[in-house]
């Protein structure tokens, strides 16, 4: 399909900056949109709660002045990330919030979120929800979601085992809504390759934690630049869920990555690693397979206009190959 209206005329790249626990703030969100691709952030990194509401409220407002000083740039809109499951109980809360000021995009995770589709139509926002597999995809469906967000093999953080070559052109048989691919794009040819295969976006989250505005520590962004898909390790022991992690960061915490236990996935706990001293995202860095093409920790601004210039150079070899 074609993207939703809000987003037809404000993208300078069909990309958005996925939600990063921890990791994104109101820095790197301001300048994703103010790039040109829609920046967002988990409602969960704003504490304690009432932060969540100045978060929005300056974002809202910083990007507002920045449009009106610059008429002629795409200024993209943003999306908060709310966690749907029972371990969040702040869910009610900031979506209310949510609500009040009208975010533009919710990008909804884990159980099917009938409600929050409700509250976020109520004044015309959008809702991405993401999944990793077909039976998930249609639950969310089902729900009335805007966007299925397809989290395939070798994306960061909680992400599936699907091909994006499967998961891509079976979900397009059956869902007319947007459809945004994620899974080790890092750069403008792997956009360009994702929008080939159907998606209407991509999502693109660890190539933005090498960024000078991203709020990640200088070790974790030096570890990206030096690591590649070979020190990424698969397992649920810090969430509950599986997700894709550095290894060298869960050798650093005292455990043996290539001997972690399996979890109990009825003990979920986003964000803290449960009773365990080391805590995922914090201590044991997620991030996906395309780290091997980071090389440097750049300003958000910078990176999209590589990631352009490489988009635009892969439509033209397609182009010219296909001539």
């Amino acid at each position: 399909m074609s993207l939703p209206p809000i987003l037809q005329n404000s993208l300078e790249l069909p990309v958005v900056g996925s939600p990063l626990f921890i990791v994104s703030g109101p820095e790197l969100v301001i300048a994703q949109c103010k790039a040109g691709i829609v920046g967002s952030f988990p409602a969960l990194n704003a504490r304690p709660e009432p932060v969540l509401e100045e978060w929005i409220v300056r974002i809202k407002t910083e990007l507002a002045e920045y449009q009106a000083a610059n008429p002629d740039k795409k200024v993209a809109p943003f999306a908060v990330n709310q966690i749907c499951h029972a371990s969040n109980n702040r869910l009610m809360h900031d979506m209310e919030v949510c609500v009040k000021h009208e975010v533009p995009i919710i990008i909804t995770s884990l159980r099917p979120p009938a409600e929050i589709v409700e509250a976020a139509h109520s004044y015309g926002g959008l809702v991405f929800h993401d999944v990793i597999n077909v039976k998930h995809a249609k639950k969310a469906a089902e729900q009335g979601v805007d966007g299925l967000i397809l989290v395939c093999a070798g994306a960061g953080g909680h992400a599936g085992t699907l091909s994006p070559f499967a998961l891509v052109r079976e979900v397009k048989e059956w869902f007319d809504g947007t459809i945004l691919l994620s899974g080790a794009i890092g750069d403008g040819f792997s956009v360009a390759s994702a929008l080939a295969l159907g998606a209407d976006l991509a999502y693109i989250g660890s190539r933005f934690i090498a960024t000078e505005e991203a709020n990640a520590d200088a070790a974790y962004k030096e570890a990206l630049v030096k690591y590649a898909a070979d020190d990424i390790i698969y397992s649920n022991l810090f969430t509950g869920v599986h997700g894709n992690y550095l290894a060298p960061s869960i050798r650093e915490s005292g455990l043996d990555p290539d001997n972690l236990p399996v979890a109990d996935k009825s003990k979920m706990n986003f964000g803290s690693g449960g009773n365990m001293k080391q805590k995922a995202w914090k201590d044991i860095w997620g991030c996906g397979q395309g780290i091997g093409l980071i090389e440097d920790s750049p300003p958000v601004a910078e990176l999209v206009g590589r990631m352009k210039a490489e988009f635009d150079e892969a439509k033209a070899q397609f182009v010219k190959k296909a001539g």
